[in-house]
């Protein structure tokens, strides 16, 4: 009988015992992926399941993050959310390092801003199918929410247009998973459509691929450099490719507001928008509480296709003889606005009719700064002016209490003692609330009855 080795006995234990502890170890980090607790020091989890990476941490907490390379097993059971990719073989061509560069200096003035965490998160997803809030998109904090519920004007505008169905509030609420994607494929592929000028698309996905890497004038962000451009020839053409990929536009962990915002730029071209622009709006995003907002230029491109920097009719002389360019096409969703501070006798913060009186009843508003969508489901409501002595109005604030729309009723023609009842004598100068105000910019003398709903915004 052979006597095994002592030396390749205790090799053997050697290796079994390191077996063992791999074994131990994965285990572990399957548990704490499941919790969120990433054994990597490059990408963390938060509570919503979506990428923070070490940047994003230092930022938010101020502590120094160690810096590290590789990622999660995406064969654990809990796997971190990843974007979605695409490859070279799906054609289109990569994003160059002059291209990201003028990319940046469009949105922020320079190449060396980022975005903040809330864009990086922001997607677009629906409320539940079959609900009262199935035509509606979720909305979260941040910049990025006044693009969902711009985008969220062409969703309504969508599901009114259709072929074959009634334009009615129940027909908003009965619609499924497949009409949600199908309207948000229509409502991105519509709006690209038409800041290309009717001529061409681009969109924007992100591939496995880094094409351009960090310089002394230009800060990565790690999806930036990866992007892939798809240039699209027809309408529904545009179409098809995004509900195709519409999983890089919807699905947790990928930047889908900001890649529709990147597809909105190279639609409509760099030289398109310098030409958009003027001297009070030299890019499209400004700065505010550590993050950034969008200006007017955004909200009007997705509204009329052209990056406008104001919201009056036409071109209108500044307070220095400048040439300022306002909307020179009526829309099909259009926009109001109102703020507590604004005065009548600001010109040039006044909405003109292009915006105010659009083809279809749905404008998006901005009610002291924060982004609602009121909307009739009364397609002649704007074309018909006998509608519009007593109407209904429906308003979605994006509220994560708001679980349906608001329902208002407008009375254009009541008598001067029955707006009084409306007046509240314990806020001096204020008779409405801001909803009203707003409405009131497009209705005068409208009076707003909420049918049992408490006024808010």
């Amino acid at each position: 009988m052979q006597v095994p080795d002592q030396g390749q006995c205790s090799r053997e234990l050697d290796l079994e015992e390191i077996t063992r502890k791999i074994s131990f170890l994965d285990k572990w980090r399957q548990i704490f992926s499941c919790h969120g607790l990433g054994t990597n020091n490059t990408t963390l989890q938060n509570h919503g399941g979506n990428h923070t990476s070490a940047d994003e941490t230092e930022e938010r907490t101020g502590i120094p993050q160690p810096k590290g390379h590789g990622h999660l097993p995406s064969s654990s059971p809990c796997s971190i959310p990843k974007p979605s990719l695409v490859s070279l073989k799906s054609g289109g061509f990569p994003i160059s390092l002059a291209m990201a560069t003028k990319l940046r200096q469009s949105l922020f003035g320079n190449a060396i801003h980022v975005f903040s965490y809330d864009w990086k998160k922001a997607y677009f997803r629906f409320h539940d199918p079959f609900s009262d809030l199935a035509f509606a998109l979720e909305v979260e904090k941040g910049g990025a929410r006044s693009i969902q519920m711009a985008v969220q004007g062409s969703i309504i505008k969508y599901l009114f247009t259709r072929k074959g169905k009634d334009c009615n509030f129940h027909s908003l609420c009965a619609i499924s998973k497949r009409e949600q994607e199908q309207g948000l494929a229509a409502a991105l592929a519509g709006i690209l459509w038409a800041a290309g000028a009717a001529e061409k698309a681009t969109v924007c996905l992100v591939a496995g691929d880094t094409y351009v890497t960090s310089t002394p004038d230009y800060s990565g962000d790690d999806f930036t450099e990866r992007l892939q451009l798809f240039e699209l020839l027809e309408k529904e053409a545009t179409e098809r490719f995004i509900y195709d990929h519409l999983q890089c536009f919807k699905g947790e962990g990928s930047p889908g507001v900001i890649l529709f915002l990147y597809s909105l730029i190279f639609s409509r071209t760099f030289e398109r928008l310098q030409k958009d622009l003027d001297a009070s709006t030299t890019h499209l995003l400004q700065p505010s509480a550590g993050g950034f907002l969008c200006r007017q230029a955004v909200l009007n491109m997705i509204l009329t296709g052209r990056a406008s920097p104001n919201v009056f009719n036409g071109y209108q002389k500044g307070k220095s003889q400048e040439i300022l360019h306002g909307v020179l096409t009526r829309s099909d969703v259009g926009y109001l606005q109102w703020y507590k501070d604004a005065t009548e006798d600001d010109r040039l913060s006044q909405v003109g009719s292009m915006l105010k009186t659009p083809k279809l009843p749905i404008w998006l508003c901005n009610i002291n700064g924060k982004p609602s969508v009121l909307f009739s489901t009364n397609r002649q409501l704007l074309s018909d002016w006998k509608a519009e002595h007593h109407f209904d109005l429906y308003l979605y604030s994006g509220h994560p209490l708001q679980n349906k729309p608001v329902h208002l009723t407008v009375d254009t023609h009541s008598h001067h003692w029955e707006r009084n009842q409306h007046e509240d004598e314990h806020v001096p100068r204020r008779r409405f609330s801001p909803v009203e105000m707003a409405i009131r910019t497009k209705w005068r003398e409208a009076t707003i009855n909420w049918n049992g709903t408490v006024p808010f915004l």
